[in-house]
């Protein structure tokens, strides 16, 4: 998956708003207001800051050596991971998913409310 593909899926999620707070080289996803991806565009390879649980986040990382501790976020909760080079695309859809997903349950029950 590369950036394009990374950005069209994160896009193609319920509520899901797009951005550059940080400056033109850094895409924000957010949901409900909440950031639960983030994308640096002039990364080669490209790279994907995702929250994940912190579990979750260190089984990833031994996984996949494209996966490393959250660059500029809390690396407890936040994975970087490179995209277009060695993770496959069902992989990398699902920690997107996941990513998302946390976001929701972390919101108010009328903020989940109004994304169903």
């Amino acid at each position: 998956m590369d950036l394009e593909q990374f950005r069209e899926y994160c896009l193609k999620k319920n509520g899901v708003t797009e951005g550059m707070p940080f400056g033109e080289d850094v895409v924000v996803f957010k949901v409900g207001g909440k950031i639960f991806a983030l994308a640096a565009l002039d990364e080669v390879p490209s790279t994907a800051n995702l929250k994940c649980d912190p579990d979750l986040a260190l089984e990833l990382r031994d996984r996949y050596e494209q996966v490393r501790p959250g660059y500029h976020m809390n690396k407890k909760h936040w994975n970087t991971v490179e995209l277009g080079v060695g993770i496959p695309d069902v992989e990398l859809k699902k920690m997107i998913d996941h990513s998302y997903d946390l976001v929701i349950k972390s919101l108010p029950k009328t903020g989940r409310q109004k994304l169903r």
